[in-house]
């Protein structure tokens, strides 16, 4: 017995094409006999008989052709290639869309029950699951109306002439990532507040981190060690990864990689917005929650900033010395100073926290970091997450890498209905048994720098931070942890830059979180993704992710932990990449094949920026920084433009590999007092 074909057909109607296999298809040669699964091929005078078959997974439908006997079947090829191309032609990609919908006629329930029913049965178990499923339809459609139209997007950024006093330092829109760095900066002495479009506290994704990274958050004195022992949910004992590898060739199988230092800490996400809330307003900053920006006017002396309080439509305006942009991908602000590059790829991502999981399933002293259960499904490679957090729940993502097309953006809604119906392919369970707590979704989006200087993160008195810049890893890649990792650089550069006024669009873009080892990684991410319209076989990405991740597991665990955390170095990376290389022949040309020759050499570009990156910061590491220290207390009052850049450069070279080693830590001011670095 031989496998000849290997195919994904992207319906999950498996029915229809066993049917049409059985009734419809009629090869070039040889007597056609149906079977449960599909069809058989005769051949007379031959010994040996073809095998057609059908299988359903991951609501899609795969289809396997075998040869029964040793001999090849006359014209086996040809009619292996003509069954594929039948097939394609029959069955071709679907990219639907959500249906226009008016609330004010029928409920989001009624509205999307035809074309999404398990997603619109299993909303209805959640607390607020209609406000919920509400909000994931209307982050689909900003989303689709962003990438349909990048290069004309709306303009919310305006200039104007004049000046007006501003009423506060920084005014922050967003409250997930918003408030943490907004409490920093008002334990700093600044004026601060915060406008956040959902109730406050409210979260659509759970957050996991590892406790030597949330120290960013202690150092700052943003949290003490007892605070953020509260916030824990769960510390698990290990994590794994693991990849579908059945149907790969056995160079491209490999054993489970074990990470227990890799996001093994459950944050309670909403317990610590609350606290951040508290502290931002025990610092006299202000919260505006429920409030929806609108657009904003940049004078000579002010961000004057439009929104609306949604429970009663009434305007409002307020002027702030400096807007920070948290909003994340939904971002009208990113989407306008980046147009058509805004956003290269993305993670639509969707899950739940429940509860009621047996636990004969699965031990909640472990977590599934990264996991498929099978191969490509409709052209993504679905991948799974899974976190214990508090008491006996757990958290769940499926998510998969995705290149942004204005025909196939990327639907949360059809990942839903994904979700609910292959959940219990991925852990055995019965989900009318399970308890809905909470639904967990976004899209995470994804840009592919070349260099430090690639993306626009900043206007006159604007700036970008987390997901709405767009810089964090295609691993580890909610900006969560971006921001937390680079917390300490971004509020001493910020800090720096309001003290002296530095706030024209040149300066403030220089405040970001850029790391050139994470931009490299790029073409890791990239090769997860499928090109619209394009068939790959079934296998390719989970084969490319075993060869790595196999690499990675026979790797000393430090040297894994440091790349998964964004903190591998230029000969750890080169490496490894030669040791699949020499592994795997075939990745190259897998590689070459999905991420085309145009891309091929944007990543060199951007290879060459983080060689280049390595060699500085293996030259200036030891004493670039503590130098530039020295030269503060002349440098800063005289020249503090110079000063802003040199800092930046400091901090640059301490980040770039994500080898982070803060030297100075900012020290929270009263009200009354100048925030100065210590």
């Amino acid at each position: 017995m031989q496998e000849l074909s290997y195919l994904e057909i992207p319906t999950p109607n498996t029915d229809a094409v066993r049917h049409w296999l059985q009734t419809s298809y009629i090869p070039p040669s040889g007597q056609k006999i149906s079977t449960p699964t599909g069809c058989r091929l005769q051949f007379p005078g031959q010994s040996s008989e073809l095998a057609i078959f059908v299988w359903s997974l991951q609501r899609t439908t795969y289809l396997k052709v075998f040869r029964w006997g040793s001999a090849p079947v006359r014209q086996e090829k040809k009619l292996v290639k003509t069954l594929e191309q039948e097939l394609r032609t029959q069955f071709p990609y679907d990219y639907p869309q959500p249906p226009k919908i008016d609330l004010d006629q029928e409920s989001i329930f009624s509205a999307l029950a035809k074309d999404y029913p398990r997603t619109v049965q299993y909303f209805q178990h959640f607390p607020n699951g209609e406000y919920d499923l509400t909000r994931a339809y209307w982050w689909e459609q900003r989303w689709r109306e962003g990438v349909r139209r990048p290069q004309q997007p709306r303009q919310v950024v305006f200039s104007q002439s004049g000046s007006k006093e501003p009423e506060y330092d920084l005014v922050y829109l967003g409250g997930a990532l918003g408030v943490i760095h907004a409490a920093v900066m008002a334990r700093l002495g600044y004026r601060v507040l915060l406008i956040e479009r959902l109730p406050f506290g409210r979260m659509n994704r759970e957050w996991n981190i590892s406790r030597s990274e949330f120290a960013n958050l202690i150092d700052l004195g943003l949290f003490t060690p007892a605070e953020f022992e509260c916030l824990i949910g769960c510390e698990y004992q290990d994590g794994f990864h693991k990849f579908f590898d059945a149907n790969n060739p056995s160079q491209c199988q490999a054993p489970v990689l074990s990470t227990p230092t890799v996001l093994n800490i459950a944050i309670d996400s909403e317990r610590l917005l609350r606290l951040c809330g508290e502290k931002l307003r025990q610092a006299g900053g202000e919260i505006w929650d429920q409030t929806e920006f609108q657009q904003v006017d940049i004078t000579q002396t002010s961000a004057c900033i439009q929104t609306v309080h949604l429970p009663s439509g009434a305007e409002k305006m307020v002027t702030g010395r400096l807007l920070v942009d948290a909003m994340g991908t939904a971002s009208p602000i990113a989407w306008q100073l980046n147009g058509g590059r805004s956003f290269e790829s993305v993670c639509p991502t969707v899950g739940a926290v429940i509860s009621g999981l047996d636990r004969a399933v699965w031990d909640a002293k472990y977590g599934d970091v990264l996991n498929s259960h099978g191969d490509l499904s409709r052209g993504r490679q679905l991948i799974w997450e899974l976190f214990p957090g508090k008491g006996d729940e757990l958290t769940f993502y499926l998510f998969h890498y995705h290149q942004v097309h204005p025909d196939n953006p990327g639907s949360l809604l059809e990942m839903y209905e994904d979700f609910f119906t292959i959940l219990p392919e991925y852990r055995r369970c019965d989900l009318d048994q399970l308890t809905w707590i909470k639904p967990t979704f976004g899209y995470i989006p994804g840009h592919f720098s070349i260099d430090s200087c690639d993306r626009t993160i900043a206007y006159d008195r604007l700036v970008s931070i987390g997901d709405s810049a767009s810089l964090q890893s295609p691993l580890i890649f909610t900006g969560f942890g971006s921001l937390v990792r680079n917390l300490p650089r971004l509020t001493d550069l910020l800090d720096t830059a309001l003290k002296h006024d530095l706030l024209k669009a040149q300066n403030l873009n220089q405040i970001r979180a850029y790391q050139s080892n994470v931009a490299v990684t790029w073409l890791f991410s990239r090769g997860m993704m499928v090109p619209t319209g394009k068939h790959l076989p079934p296998q390719r990405v989970n084969s490319m992710l075993n060869t790595f991740f196999g690499i990675l597991e026979s790797e000393d665990p430090d040297t894994t932990e440091a790349f998964i955390k964004d903190r591998f170095g230029w000969l750890p990376l080169n490496r490894m990449a030669l040791k699949a290389a020499f592994i795997n022949p075939a990745l190259l040309l897998w590689i070459w094949v999905v991420v085309g020759p145009r891309d091929l050499l944007r990543w060199l570009g951007s290879y060459w920026s983080f060689s280049v990156d390595a060699f500085v910061n293996a030259l200036l590491r030891s004493w670039f920084p503590q130098f530039v220290r020295w030269l503060q207390p002349w440098l800063e009052e005289r020249f503090p433009q110079v000063w802003l850049g040199l800092l930046a450069r400091s901090y640059a070279v301490t980040y770039s590999l994500g080898q982070a080693r803060v030297e100075q830590v900012l020290k929270p001011q009263t009200k009354s007092e100048p925030a100065v670095v210590k």
